[in-house]
């Protein structure tokens, strides 16, 4: 069977924290995988605002996410604070990766590693655009 495996990076350019809640729980008594990907969003909402941008508007530009890959390295349970580390790379036309590292707050072991696509697109044509060269060049000097 086939396994995913995320090369993450070294370093990260933005980091924050989001707790467990009762609702990102599933029947099994840990958070549940459609509760990763709501954190991860959320996340990358903090992201880009940190940066001053929204997902509808980074240099005039909108994003969509094109795929995510979750590799789960350990449970979270109710209560947990969740650091998630967050980064931008592998640049192409039209897109990029999004990379989280979630972390423990408290013992510091690693919770998952997360990759989600994404690409620029412009809502009012309906169409995908390429990057915008100044959000490319932004990152590129923090990411260095």
């Amino acid at each position: 069977m086939a396994r995913i495996k995320i090369d993450m990076p070294e370093n990260y350019s933005f980091t924050t924290e989001i707790p467990v809640q009762i609702r990102d729980i599933n029947y099994a008594g840990h958070l549940s995988n459609d509760s990763v990907l709501s954190i991860v969003h959320e996340a990358r909402l903090r992201y880009l605002k940190s940066r001053n941008y929204t997902e509808l508007d980074i240099e005039g530009r909108g994003i969509i996410m094109t795929d995510s890959a979750i590799v789960y390295k350990a449970e979270g349970f109710h209560g947990d604070l969740v650091q998630i580390d967050v980064t931008v790379g592998d640049f192409n036309k039209y897109g990029c990766d999004i990379y989280y590292l979630l972390s423990n707050k408290k013992t510091a072991v690693e919770m998952a590693h997360v990759k989600t696509g994404i690409v620029f697109f412009d809502y009012s044509a309906g169409k995908v655009v390429p990057v915008p060269e100044k959000f490319k060049d932004s990152i590129m000097k923090v990411v260095e």
